[in-house]
């Protein structure tokens, strides 16, 4: 549309301007359709027309006056639209700036919605505050960047366009702020929905939905409203391109008809012109002043359309100007439409999200949903209507912006429209104007015509007298024509040429108006870009810093909770020592109790004890087993919201669990020291019990129960010394890993001493980086004061070129007066023959002061040749200076290259290195693999891919350093070490599928040896103390996962270290790679620099050498032509003395006199060359003085370049140590890693061999432990057939034996005091070793925080060097735009110098030629002014004949009446004579007539030459006006060129004193001559032959006057070569620059793109990494088991075979005991107690007959029936009574277990059989209290919640012991059916060696009655723990 106006106003200009040139011509053509009328028409005017010529001139008048009128409308119709044109301008301005204010609404309306956005956000922080604390203080930070950057945007106000800019620019920021704001949202509603259900999932489907169909329609409308845009531009555009065509062909049409009119015309003028004879010089004179009249008016009116012209051009630039501002609204409506497109992206990129988030709701757990779901829905739900309103907002944001933009373009087209109409009525009104002026000049010309054919014959007389000066004026009007029409040619070309340049520089101005707006536009994004960086790496550093803290208040509290375990422990081992002596006491109390207490109490009590412990011991390993599984989902639980939260928050909630977990067992050891406290308590109260119920039945017991217990404590001392062994294992095992730990440790500190060792060199880097940029700063503005100066040398060498012209043209003027003063000396010689002395005088005189002059010369020559040696000599030392100072930097750079060489040498070492280890690590792979390690293995992997991450890393850093070719090297190795990965992670897949195998077949073997030694183990569990043993597993649990934590964030910490080194390395490589391409360019600037030195030096002195050469040797033969004139003036003087009056010598001396003036003129001349020689000598000493203080310069500039390079190499020297420093150090770690390396493998192969000797002990032990029960087992039998046969026969045997195990006991006792005391010593050691753990644990958390501030320190001196960096970039931006700008300003002033300086001498020329006309005119005027006078005497003359003749008229009436008289006397014989008479008086009267008509001509000539008079006064007083005007014109040009003319005016000053000089020298030469002409004569001979010689000598300067000249042509030539080199080299640079920016932008996106690849692949091996981890801390933990089993297998072992001794002896004893066993079966084995059959007898007949089976079965149980042969006795009869008789009687004693209770049988109407069993028992019971029975075994190991209770909600009926325990049972095992609490219970799931599956298929006793069962209290059934179960 631009160009489109532009050609529109160009067309209407052209326009204009040729209705104003067609109606100049046509009034030139009028004028001279005039001239040719009155010429060619002039012959035929015949006398009688003088009225018709009158109202001809009238009517001439009349049209000219109506054509200035209308011209004058013309003028004032322009100045009108003038004004409306200033007016719509202003409309225009006050409607941008109504837009700016509408674009600070928006701003406003925008901020107000950021901060909805922020307060969202907040608001979504408060929700997830343990998430959200970096994005949050990023936002902050952007919102304050942003206000304050709102802040600084609106500055200036001056410019509409600018404020367009800016309001767009921050439309542009506040719409890329709520981008981010809303991607953030988006952020967090990714979190929210996360744990969403799925009935918000399809209402956000559906809402998507919706919003992608609104997206469609906006665009399918943008799209509409984009093409109705350009189709109404299309047909705008035609149809104003069809009404130009339509305006420029009737303009056509009307100038041809006009034409063709003309000629017609001409055609009969011609035609009427051939008959003409008289002439009327009245008549011609009063035409010619009509056409000067004319012609003035002519002059005026074009002036007026000149105005006009300019007029029409301001309004043209004005069109242009809002032409500009229409394209400045397109560009911002195409800015609101790539809003709109990035709006509609975000859209899009939202749908995405939200389907991401579908998917991901979609796959999350059940359990994390149920907890979430409560608290995120309703911000979710929040969250997707406040993005709908978002949405909805930038969707009417989107529209009235459009709306906007469409109602400014209309507004615009509208205005433009009218605009064009305006202009096209005026002009259609001015050309139908035009056309009646011309139709009624038509009319009033064929009317002329009419006329003139009358007055032709009246006229053809004067125009022949007046021919000649109508020719003379024709031809000056023709010439004045054509100087007018070559002036407004010129002017034309002028016009259009600074039109040209105004459109260039425009373009130029909008092209950098753009790139400016560009530039500002990518800092602005940079900048944001940077903040918002830096603002997330403070917040990072903040987490860091809260997760430091809240790690170290853990430790302390973890601390704090190993100084209470250690407390708690010395309270346990006091419990301990106190559960001893009650032991002791204990037994005491039994051995009294066996004289006492019957046979079936004892019975009793020794059966219930050993079930009771093994019921405890299963359930403790149920609860242990649950406790895992658990554990383990737990475990699963955390790992995935590990994967899900960031690892700092997952580290965490582990470290809290663990204080959880820590809180949880103190509490416990506090409820079990209570629960260890009360159990002896009621120990002595069941004793004492048991004593009086003793006392009471006064039954008699046996020595089988003194057996069965001696068996039981044999049982429990076995267990015992077992729970000792693998306490000691686990101790050793304790500190193995605290040694580990204690590695780890120092591994991670050495890590963190290499990070610090980078960090340091990195900052050393940076520094060098900072003097590197602080130096090349120095450069460029060295080279910016270097183009100054040469843009200086420029303007100098231009006003010397421009003085030198001034100059030439002086001496050219000089010489045009010497050669007239010679040609008036010569005439007056050849006058006055007499003067020759004077003129030798003369010549004498000049010669003294040519002389003069030429000592003058030389002196100064001497001046200029001292000065020009001491400038060469500058010079040379400038030379080598430049030399030396090249051989430095050449130097510097050799060194330079070999730093380089030698570090590509240690990469390439430190590649081997890592391969070398690589290799080492592989075949450590393979030995692990031989040896089946799992953790080291995978330690080894996890070590090498480190290596390999790091060797990707360092070739990452390198690939800066190399060029193309080391770049695609680089790349095959990347590619190669793709490969590696690829394999290495494959090797890990198969070796974690091995580890897995492995695990799992050693996990098998070790849960059989596990079931094998799980009876020893429970044994062991009564005597040690039960809470030490898991709190040192949970303390160095939560150690190891508190170490692995440290070790992770180590790594994490070491990761972001090596991607900042990575980082850091880029940048040091592409600022050496910048400093290096500007090294290049300085060296090339320097080479050019020299180059140019040298040829000017060269060229600069053999030029002078030659000038002085040449000046010498003209001096010399200007002396000697002194010499000779002077003697050729003695001999002329001589021969003048000599020579006589004769005429022949007087020939002869004025021949030679002529000569020797001849050559005095020469002499002169060459005088001026002479002098103008010394002028160009000084001003090339002044240039040469310009240029050495100009390489003076540059050698300071120089000198301090080279101090810079040395201070650059010394600081390369210093970084080139401290690397090979840093290398040496890595060389020593790569050492310590080896030497560690080998501890690993030794410790492994030791591990190896451990695990072989452990395996098979492992395997002796087992058959051992085997047979070991079962003799007793087969013992039990026999034994309790003889008890009441041998009872007191037995006892003193039975006391002795008794007596012998008190001994044995009493020996163990001291044995296990001694293990408590190892167990105290080894507990005080954990503890010390703990406390040893936690302060290096606490020095290297100190260190980790030194090394995190310095972290900080260095990442904010980071941040302060990028801003460093990106200032000085952008200083080096701006300055050389500021050089570019300078330039352009400097060529634009230059033009307009030179444009001023033409201007001025075409101004001069018309000054010069308006003189020359005003004296023509002036002389024009005196002609007519004497004309005029001449006249006015010849019409007195007229007058005074008129009177004479009337007064002869007078005389001759008298006369007549006279005659008539005498003719009335004589008539009668008078006839003839008055016939005669009458004739006479016809003949007076005819002559009357004729006077009248000529004194009627007269009278006319009279006022035409009055009207003349009028008309030259009114023409002189126009003259007057012009010569006023152009007086003040040529002041104000005076004014203006006052500058210019200062230097003509001392020019012209320096000439007329050099021509006083010179005439001074004239005069005293001709003295000289006059009174050397004697010797003149005497010295004549000689003369001549001096003269030869001399012109000889002329030749010869001549010749070096060319030579000199095509020197200095060839010298300019240089200079202009020069100046191209100049700019082909600035050129060059700025392609150079463009290239690298390219380049570099290419090669940052190479890099951006490799980065990003090598993000994603970290990320992935991050995650396997965390993967093989996991099962790394499995097979730990396997193997931390096995080891521990190992330990405590070897310590069983060295037990087993001290207790086969003791067994041995015991065994003998036991042989006896087993005969009298034997003996008491045998008396006993047909016995069966009567009251207990009645008793079951009674009940089966009680019992319903649904449950009587069980009755029935019981009994067979108790006779020893099998359970076969009872379910036979079913079967072949369903309740017959007499055969279960006879089977009840005739079977054996063998117990047969019971059937399995249902849980619907439990009802208190229809109660079991075993119930009612069960109250049977009761009630048969004699004792109130039984014997205790809890140990250590039933306290819970954890505080769970079915504990709490109890403790907590117990009632005080339940004092008993028993109900309390199985009320624990029921809680403890909540997933077993419900079942009486009375029985003793079993695992139900079998997890026991080998027992039975359910607790009524238990074996009682194989000889020996039931005890007696506790009472049961109702809230202890099954439904109450299955209610408490579901209340909990």
């Amino acid at each position: 549309m631009s160009s489109w106006l532009g050609g529109l106003g160009s067309g209407l200009g052209q326009s204009l301007g040729q209705v104003g040139g067609s109606l100049a011509s046509l009034t030139g053509q009028i004028s001279n359709f005039t001239k040719d009328m009155l010429l060619e028409g002039a012959e035929e005017v015949e006398a009688d027309l003088s009225n018709s010529r009158r109202n001809e001139i009238e009517a001439i008048h009349a049209v000219l006056k109506s054509e200035n009128e209308r011209l004058r409308k013309l003028c004032v119709d322009l100045e009108e639209r003038h004004e409306a044109a200033e007016l719509q301008l202003k409309q225009q301005s006050a409607s941008y700036r109504s837009q700016l204010q509408q674009k600070e609404v928006e701003i406003s309306h925008l901020k107000a919605r950021q901060l909805a956005l922020q307060d969202q956000l907040l608001k979504l922080q408060s929700v997830h505050s343990g998430a959200g604390s970096a994005p949050a203080a990023s936002a902050a930070s952007a919102f304050s960047y942003g206000a304050s950057h709102h802040a600084a945007a609106f500055r200036d106000d001056d410019m509409d366009f600018g404020d367009v800019i800016s309001s767009q620019q921050e439309i542009n920021r506040l719409s890329n702020e709520v981008s981010r704001l809303e991607s953030e949202v988006g952020h967090w509603r990714h979190i929210a929905q996360t744990s969403k259900a799925q009935g918000t999932q399809s209402s956000d489907q559906s809402e998507i939905c919706k919003l992608q169909n609104i997206i469609q329609e906006l665009k399918q409308n943008r799209s509409q409203e984009i093409d109705d845009h350009q189709h109404e531009m299309s047909v705008l555009q035609n149809a104003h391109q069809q009404k130009l065509t339509e305006i420029t062909r009737r303009h056509r049409e009307e100038l041809s008809d006009y034409e063709e009119r003309i000629e017609e015309l001409e055609k009969l003028l011609e035609q009427g012109g051939s008959g003409v004879t008289t002439a009327d010089h009245s008549k011609v004179s009063e035409l010619q002043k009509s056409v000067q009249v004319l012609q003035t008016e002519k002059v005026e009116s074009t002036r007026r359309i000149k105005e006009l012209e300019e007029e029409i051009k301001d309004i043209n630039q004005r069109l242009s100007s809002a032409e500009n501002d229409r394209d400045v609204l397109k560009r911002e409506h195409e800015q609101l439409n790539v809003e709109k497109r990035q709006m509609i992206e975000e859209c899009d990129n939202l749908k995405l999200e939200c389907s991401k988030l579908q998917a991901y709701a979609m796959k999350q757990g059940d359990a994390v949903a149920g907890k979430e779901a409560v608290l995120v829905q309703s911000p979710a739900t929040e969250e997707v209507l406040r993005l709908q309103q978002a949405l909805s907002d930038a969707e009417n944001e989107i529209k009235r912006l459009s709306n906007l933009n469409q109602e400014e373009l209309q507004k615009s087209l509208v205005k433009l429209n009218n605009e064009y109409e305006v202009i096209k009525n005026t002009d259609m009104r001015n050309l139908d104007s035009e056309l009646h002026d011309l139709r009624c000049n038509l009319e009033a010309k064929e009317q002329e015509l009419n006329q003139s054919i009358n007055e032709k014959e009246i006229l053809m007389a004067e125009l022949e007298e007046l021919d000649k000066q109508n020719q003379e004026a024709t031809k000056h009007v023709i010439l004045i024509k054509d100087q007018l029409s070559k002036q407004q040619n010129e002017g034309d070309i002028i016009i259009s040429k600074l039109k040209q340049d105004l459109d260039d520089e425009k373009k130029r101005a909008h092209q950098l108006e753009d790139d400016k707006v560009n530039i500002i536009r990518e800092l602005d994004v940079e900048k944001e870009k940077l903040i918002q960086s830096g603002w997330a790496l403070n917040d990072l550093h903040l987490a860091k810093q809260k997760l430091e803290e809240k790690v170290e208040d853990l430790v302390d509290q973890l601390n704090k909770s190993q100084k209470s375990n250690t407390s708690i422990q010395k309270e346990n081992l006091e419990l301990r020592e106190l559960i001893c002596q009650n032991e002791e006491a204990l037994s005491r109390v039994r051995n009294e109790l066996l004289q006492s207490l019957s046979q079936d109490f004892h019975s009793d009590f020794s059966e219930k004890l050993p079930k009771g412990k093994e019921t405890e011991a299963r359930n403790l390993q149920q609860n242990l087993s649950e406790i895992e599984q658990l554990n383990g989902k737990l475990k699963k639980v955390a790992f995935d919201l590990k994967m899900e939260n960031e690892k700092l928050l997952s580290a965490y909630e582990e470290v809290r669990h663990q204080l959880e977990e820590s809180v949880a067992v103190n509490h416990q050891i506090s409820v079990e020291k209570d629960s260890v406290v009360e159990p002896p308590r009621r120990a002595e109260g069941q004793a004492e019990a048991g004593l009086r119920g003793a006392e009471q039945s006064g039954e008699g017991l046996g020595p089988a129960a003194l057996q069965l217990e001696c068996e039981h404590l044999i049982q429990l001392s076995q267990e015992k010394d077992l729970e000792i062994a693998d306490l000691k294992k686990h101790i050793e095992q304790m500190g193995t890993e605290h040694k580990e730990t204690k590695e780890m440790l120092s591994s991670s500190l050495e890590e963190q001493k290499q990070l610090t060792q980078l960090i340091d060199e990195k900052e050393n880097l940076i520094e060098q980086l900072k003097e590197r940029s602080s130096v090349l700063q120095e450069e460029l503005d060295k080279y910016t004061q270097a183009l100054k100066s040469n843009e200086v040398l420029r303007q100098t060498l231009e006003e010397k070129d421009r003085s030198l012209g001034s100059m030439k043209e002086e001496n050219n003027h000089l010489q045009e007066q010497l050669e007239r003063l010679r040609e008036r000396q010569s005439r007056a010689a050849q006058g006055a023959e007499p003067r020759a002395p004077d003129g030798a005088a003369e010549l004498e005189s000049e010669v003294s002061q040519l002389t003069v002059t030429k000592r003058h010369l030389e002196e100064e020559i001497r001046q200029h040749q001292k000065v020009i040696e001491d400038q060469n000599q500058s010079k040379r030392q400038l030379l080598q200076s430049l030399q030396e100072q090249k051989k430095e930097t050449e130097a510097f750079k050799y060194q330079y290259e070999q730093m380089n060489a030698t570090h590509a040498q240690l990469f390439l070492e430190k590649d081997e290195e890592i391969k070398n280890l690589q290799k080492t690590i592989e075949q450590i792979k393979t030995q692990l693999r031989e040896g089946r390690q799992d953790m080291h293995t995978e330690n080894s992997d996890i070590f090498q891919e480190t290596k390999v991450q790091n060797l990707s890393i360092e070739n990452g850093s390198e690939k800066h350093d190399l060029s193309k070719a080391e770049t695609e090297r680089l790349v095959k190795g990347i590619k190669e070490r793709e490969l590696e990965i690829k394999l290495l992670n494959e090797k890990n897949i198969s070796l974690t599928k091995q580890i897995d195998q492995l695990s799992k077949d050693e996990v098998g073997k070790l849960t059989q040896i596990i079931q094998q030694k799980d009876l020893e183990i429970q044994a062991l569990h009564a005597r040690i103390s039960s809470p030490s043993y898991p709190q040192d597993i949970l303390y160095l649990q939560q150690q190891l996962q508190a170490y692995a934590m440290e070790r992770e964030q180590v790594l994490a910490v070491l990761s972001d270290k090596t991607r900042e080194n990575s980082h850091l390395k880029t940048e040091y490589h592409r600022m050496m790679d910048i400093v290096s391409a500007k090294e290049a360019a300085l060296v090339k600037l320097q080479d050019e620099n020299k180059q140019m030195s040298t040829r000017f030096e060269s060229s600069g002195q053999d030029m002078f050498r030659e000038t002085v050469q040449n000046l010498s040797r003209i001096i010399r033969e200007k002396d000697i032509e002194i010499d000779a004139l002077s003697q050729k003036c003695q001999t002329l003087l001589t021969v003048l003395q000599t020579s006589g009056a004769s005429s022949e010598a007087g020939g002869v001396n004025s021949n030679q006199f002529e000569e020797l003036l001849q050559e005095r003129d020469k002499l002169k001349q060459q005088v001026k060359k002479m002098e103008e020689w010394k002028q160009q000598v000084m001003t090339t000493v002044q240039n040469m003085q310009h240029e050495s203080a100009q390489l003076q310069e540059e050698l300071h500039q120089l000198q301090a370049q080279v101090l810079v390079d040395s201070d650059n190499n010394s600081k390369l020297q210093v970084d080139y140590t401290g690397l090979i420093q840093s290398y040496e150090q890595n060389e020593t770690k790569l050492k310590n890693f080896g030497q560690e390396l080998a501890q690993v493998r030794h410790s492994i192969g030791q591990l190896c061999s451990t695990k072989d000797l452990l395996l098979g002990k492992l395997d002796s032990i087992s058959p051992q432990l085997a047979p070991g029960p079962a003799p007793a087992s087969e013992a039990a039998g026999p034994a309790a057939a003889g008890e009441a046969a041998g009872a007191c026969e037995a006892s003193p045997r039975l006391r002795q034996e008794v007596e012998e195990l008190r001994r044995s006991l009493q020996q163990k006792d001291a044995a296990i005091r001694t293990l408590q005391e190892d167990n105290r010593r080894l507990s005080d050691s954990i503890a010390a070793t703990s406390e040893r753990g936690r302060r290096e644990h606490e020095q290297s958390g100190s260190e980790i925080r030194q090394l995190q501030e310095r972290q900080d320190a260095l990442q904010s001196l980071l941040r302060e060097k990028d801003l460093l960096l990106k200032a000085k970039s952008d200083e080096l931006r701006s300055s050389s735009e500021e050089v570019t700008n300078k330039v352009n300003e400097n060529e634009l002033l230059r033009q307009a110098v030179t444009n001023l300086k033409e201007r001025t001498l075409i101004l001069e020329m018309d000054i010069s030629k308006l003189k020359g006309e005003n004296e023509k005119i002036v002389e024009a005027a005196r002609g007519r002014e004497t004309e005029y006078q001449a006249l006015q005497e010849t019409n007195m003359k007229f007058s005074m004949m008129l009177r004479e003749k009337e007064f002869e008229c007078h005389s001759m009436k008298e006369k007549a009446l006279a005659f008539e008289q005498l003719l009335k006397e004589k008539e009668q014989g008078k006839a003839g004579e008055l016939n005669q008479l009458l004739n006479a008086v016809k003949s007076m009267q005819e002559k009357t007539v004729t006077f009248q008509q000529e004194r009627d001509q007269v009278l006319l000539a009279l006022k035409q030459k009055q009207m003349e008079s009028s008309t030259l006064q009114n023409e002189v007083q126009h003259l007057r006006d012009k010569e006023s005007r152009l007086n003040q014109e040529l002041e104000r040009l005076r004014n203006h060129l006052l500058e210019s003319e200062d230097s003509y005016t001392r020019e012209a000053l320096a000439a007329e004193d050099r021509e006083a000089k010179l005439r001074k020298k004239v005069t005293a030469l001709e003295e000289k001559l006059v009174s050397s002409s004697s010797a003149m004569e005497n010295a004549s001979h000689q003369a001549s032959v001096q003269v030869e010689s001399l012109q000889e000598q002329l030749n010869v300067v001549s010749k070096q006057r060319d030579e000199a000249a095509l020197q200095l042509s060839v010298s300019r030539e240089q200079v202009k070569q020069y100046a191209l080199s100049l700019s082909n080299l600035q050129m060059v640079l700025e392609h150079f620059q463009q290239e690298e920016k390219t380049m570099y932008s290419a090669e940052l996106e190479k890099q951006k793109q490799l980065i990003a690849e090598w993000k994603k692949k970290a990320e992935n091996l991050e995650g396997k990494v965390v993967a093989l981890q996991e099962r790394l801390d499995e097979a730990n933990a396997a193997l931390d088991s096995a080891s521990r089993l190992t330990e405590q297998l070897d310590l069983k072992e060295e037990q087993i075979e001290e207790l086969k001794k003791q067994n041995q002896l015991r065994q003998e004893m036991l042989d006896d005991v087993q005969k009298k066993l034997m003996n008491l079966v045998n008396s006993t084995e047909g016995k069966v107690d009567k009251v207990l059959m009645r008793n079951l007898f009674v009940g089966h007949f009680h019992t319903p007959k649904s449950q009587r089976h069980e009755v029935l079965r019981l009994m067979g149980s108790i006779l020893g029936v099998k359970r076969e042969e009872m379910e036979q006795l079913f079967k072949e009869d369903q309740g017959g009574v007499t055969r279960w008789m006879t089977g009840w009687l005739g079977g054996g004693s063998k117990s047969v277990p019971s059937t399995p209770l249902r849980p619907n049988q439990q009802s208190m109407l229809h109660s079991s059989f075993s119930e009612l069993f069960v109250k049977f028992l009761e009630t048969e019971s004699h004792p109130s209290v039984p014997p205790p029975k809890l140990s250590v075994h039933d306290m819970k190991p954890l505080d769970s919640p079915g504990r709490r209770k109890l403790d907590t909600n117990a009632p005080e009926s339940f004092k008993d012991p028993a109900e309390s325990r199985s009320g624990r049972r029921a809680d403890v095992n909540p997933f077993l059916a419900p079942r009486s609490a009375a029985v003793p219970l079993v695992n139900p799931a079998g997890l026991g060696p080998g027992g039975p599956g359910h607790l009524l298929l238990k074996p009682i006793s194989d000889v020996l009655p039931t005890f007696a069962p506790l009472p049961v209290s109702p809230d202890n059934s099954a439904g109450v723990v299955l209610k408490d179960l579901l209340k909990q």
